[in-house]
C-alpha cells in the first residue's frame, strides 16, 4: 500500500525564509515606490502575508500552535484594515477623483 507524501516533505524551514524575504522585499519595494494608494494598500498586504508565511513555517518547524492562532488574528486585522483604507479610498476619489499618495499629503491640517 502506498503511503501518501505530503506537499512539504523535503523542504526545510530555509525555503521558507527566503521565500517570505522575498515576498516582503516585493511589498516594501513596491510600497516605498508606488504613487497608487491600492498598489500601495496591496503591498502592505502582501508584506502582512510573508509574515504569516513565516510564523506558520516556524510553528510547524517548532511543533507547536500558537503562532497559527496567532496568524489568524493577523488575518483579521488585516482584513480590518483593507475594509477601513478602501472605504477611505472611495471618499477620497469620490472628492477629488484621484487616488494617489500626494493628495493624502495635502489634506494635513
Amino acid at each position: 500500500m502506498p503511503v501518501a507524501l505530503s506537499i512539504t516533505q523535503g523542504l526545510t524551514v530555509d525555503y521558507y525564509i527566503i521565500l517570505s524575504s522575498i515576498l516582503f522585499s516585493i511589498g516594501a519595494i513596491g510600497l516605498m515606490t508606488r504613487k497608487n494608494m491600492i498598489v500601495m494598500l496591496m503591498c502592505i498586504e502582501l508584506m502582512l502575508n510573508s509574515v504569516n508565511l513565516l510564523l506558520v513555517a516556524f510553528s510547524s518547524y517548532f511543533n507547536q500552535g500558537d503562532a497559527q492562532i496567532f496568524v489568524f488574528f493577523i488575518v483579521v486585522v488585516a482584513a480590518a484594515e483593507a475594509t477601513v483604507g478602501l472605504s477611505i479610498l472611495i471618499l477620497a476619489y469620490r472628492n477629488k477623483r484621484n487616488i494617489d499618495a500626494d493628495l493624502f499629503n495635502n489634506l494635513k491640517g
